[in-house]
């Protein structure tokens, strides 16, 4: 038994007209994708700095200075990871060329037994220990040749890096400034339409405010401890080993500045930190390695959950894949904000 479904032409129209929209609305997000995340990122800084920008503005609370606070706050903040980066990239390009030039002759030392050429003459490889010396130097030379490249082709992307920060720099000024008054009138277009639904949205967006700022001052805090406990053990270890403490301060602020990346910073911090180590001592950086995993269980366990928890409440599993949702869908700014996003939606 067959049935006739009559369409009207206005309902067939209006269904072909949703699915072209939707079509058009997502070439659009995939053409527009760069722009957008700058805005949303734009947007996360402007509320994540608001605390300091509060804090600039009541050093001198007889005038309102409210404007000069916000742009001194993102000031602050853009110099302060300048002068990380300018003071700490040196030092990390001259122990990696330091790394890879040591590299050859501490094999050659590990190979000066005579059980390895042993070893080799009993599977018919007479000279394995030479083999393993140039597999080594190869390797060494490859590296650098792959550095070196990887550097000439990124050459044509740092223009459009540079773009992205400076209009995310600019957009982030403009939010803190705009975004108050901007606010204030979409809420006084929505209470003439609901009052309810105006004081519930703003309730809402003053909880997820808080939660950003909650989440960064708490990151903040564990990043400085998590940089003063790495920066203390690199002066300990530069005392018992005999090498340069030059390498504390730095160290340090290696520690600090890739605890801020969620997850990922301390193993990035573990590695590099133990990697630009063990040219000026083998087992400094061994015994590094060893104590900083140990202390990120206590971190991790401990410290981060008093500091961090009432602000989030966050179930491990659920910071993990929001962790790598973030990550994979808008990289490492998205691995940035990706658990204060998962806090607002917990609040929404």
């Amino acid at each position: 038994m067959s049935r006739t479904i009559d369409v009207d032409t206005r309902t067939f129209i209006r269904f072909w007209a949703v699915i072209l929209g939707l079509g058009l609305m997502g070439l659009f997000i995939m053409k527009a994708f760069t722009g957008i995340l700058i805005v949303l990122a734009s947007i996360f800084f402007a509320v994540a700095l608001r605390p300091l920008a509060k804090k600039i503005d009541n050093i001198d609370k007889s005038k309102d200075r409210t404007n000069l606070s916000s742009i001194a706050a993102v000031v602050i903040v853009v110099a302060t990871i300048l002068a990380i980066i300018g003071f700490v990239g040196p030092m990390i390009i001259n122990e990696t060329s330091k790394f890879l030039s040591i590299v050859p002759e501490q094999v050659n030392n590990l190979l000066k037994t005579d059980e390895i050429d042993k070893f080799g003459r009993s599977i018919g490889i007479a000279d394995l220990k030479q083999q393993i010396l140039s597999s080594v130097k190869d390797a060494s030379q490859n590296f650098v040749s792959s550095v070196s490249s990887f550097t000439v082709s990124s050459i044509g992307a740092i223009g459009n890096i540079l773009t992205a920060i400076i209009l995310t720099v600019i957009l982030t000024i403009l939010f803190m400034l705009q975004g108050p008054e901007m606010l204030d009138k979409l809420w006084g277009a929505l209470a003439s339409k609901s009052r309810r639904a105006s004081k519930t949205w703003r309730r809402v967006l003053s909880r997820c405010a808080d939660v950003i700022s909650k989440y960064v001052s708490g990151q903040l805090l564990v990043a400085i401890l998590d940089g003063s406990v790495v920066a203390f053990s690199v002066l300990i270890l530069s005392i018992i080993f005999g090498f340069s403490a030059v390498l504390t301060i730095p160290m340090g602020l290696i520690a600090a500045f890739f605890y801020l990346i969620p997850m990922f910073g301390p193993i990035i911090t573990v590695i590099l930190v133990t990697l630009l180590l063990i040219p000026n001592s083998l087992w400094a950086g061994l015994i590094f390695l060893i104590s900083y995993i140990i202390y990120a269980q206590i971190e991790n366990n401990l410290i981060s959950p008093k500091i961090q928890g009432k602000g989030l409440n966050l179930p491990p599993l659920l910071i993990l894949v929001a962790v790598t949702i973030g990550i994979y869908a808008f990289g490492l700014i998205g691995c940035v904000i990706a658990i204060p996003v998962a806090g607002c939606i917990r609040v929404i």
